[in-house]
């Protein structure tokens, strides 16, 4: 069993027009994460791309944390809500991540 902790970056493309509601699945996210003690207290990193992508930045306690997540309903549940409104994606798709020192803009989470 691993203890090492692990930075994630996870990228968010939202549906046409569904913008603001993947911020909001976003913003239930880490409160998820953070209640199961699958991630560390570290404050997560929420960016924008060019493109209107969403690059969510939290570090995991353990490589076994984030396979558990994948086993937990109420993570499910979190995730289930994302996918209605955006996609998963891969970082490298991202224009911004193609030359050196990317750079994004940040962006404030709603309040729940």
């Amino acid at each position: 069993m691993s203890t090492k902790s692990r930075i994630v970056f996870a990228l968010y493309r939202p549906h046409a027009g569904k913008g603001d509601e993947l911020l909001q699945a976003v913003a239930r996210h880490y409160p998820v994460l953070r209640k199961l003690e699958l991630i560390t207290d570290r404050a997560p990193v929420i960016a924008r791309a060019s493109d209107g992508s969403i690059v969510e930045v939290f570090e995991w306690v353990s490589e076994e944390a984030a396979e558990q997540a994948h086993e937990h309903p109420e993570i499910a549940a979190v995730w289930e809500s994302m996918g209605k409104v955006g996609d998963v994606a891969a970082l490298s798709s991202l224009p911004e991540v193609q030359r050196p020192f990317p750079h994004f803009e940040p962006v404030e989470l709603p309040r729940r």
